[in-house]
């Protein structure tokens, strides 16, 4: 397979360093500056050292022109790429989509822990995809003008009603904009499909399952499906959306993660 570069983004640990390095995980339709607004200082901040990736096609990664021929197993050899220049292994965070590439990479690879934020459940997409066509007719126009940074008062209530909790402000959502970006159709069809994967294979790591209470495209009803596949514990932030790390409670959801890696240690 070919070898990409890859982009991260790097915020060393402050003060007393915490161990193993933390790799973040964007997820569809994001790229990796979605976690530097509030995660990577707040986690560096506390010790560890944290590393983002843009996934192939994404910010500043090589394969923007190609987007569209990336798939879920590609996303997941940059994530390997990425894991091979530590010394040790890592606890990979990922969020939604790249939950789905850390699932992958785990098929093949050891980790020192992983936490799953909003993870697409093992079912994949379809069923919210088509929940959200029928409720939500006007959802994927929406979004798609969101994408291209044309937030009309409609634009910026949909995007928080499918992907925030309320309390999120259109000042917020708007000054996110530039985190986001178009997604593969390969890899969106590898999401649609992904009851099809059959390989179970399941490293014996620690894992956090975690979502919001508020998230309208992966309910937390669905949370225990991924965590019986790795036999994970399961959090649930209160009011928190779909988009834990920048949600209006991502401190919360921050600070439930944080505990829990520090007693894996």
């Amino acid at each position: 397979m070919k070898t990409r570069r890859i982009h991260t983004l790097h915020r060393p640990a402050v003060g007393a360093r915490h161990s193993p390095p933390l790799i973040f995980v964007h997820g569809g339709y994001a790229t990796a500056n979605c976690w530097d607004a509030y995660f990577l200082p707040w986690f560096s901040g506390r010790g560890f050292d944290c590393h983002a990736l843009d996934l192939s096609g994404h910010g500043a990664s090589e394969g923007r022109e190609h987007l569209h021929t990336f798939g879920i197993n590609d996303y997941a050899e940059d994530l390997a790429q990425v894991t091979r220049k530590f010394d040790v292994p890592a606890i990979l965070i990922g969020h939604s989509m790249g939950t789905v590439v850390i699932e992958r990479l785990l098929e093949r690879q050891q980790a020192q822990g992983a936490v799953l934020m909003a993870p697409v459940p093992p079912t994949g997409i379809l069923g919210a995809t088509m929940k959200i066509a029928l409720s939500e007719p006007t959802f994927f126009d929406q979004q798609a003008r969101a994408i291209r940074g044309k937030y009309s008062p409609e634009t910026l209530q949909m995007m928080r009603d499918v992907y925030y909790s309320p309390e999120t402000t259109n000042e917020n959502l708007i000054r996110f904009a530039p985190f986001f970006q178009s997604e593969s159709r390969r890899a969106i069809l590898d999401l649609t499909l992904l009851a099809m994967h059959l390989d179970w294979r399941r490293p014996a790591l620690p894992v956090l399952v975690i979502g919001g209470e508020a998230d309208a495209l992966f309910p937390p009803a669905g949370l225990g499906l991924t965590a019986v596949r790795w036999q994970a514990e399961v959090a649930v932030v209160p009011r928190a959306g779909h988009t834990l790390m920048l949600d209006a409670h991502w401190e919360a959801a921050a600070e439930r993660i944080a505990a829990w890696i520090e007693r894996q240690s």
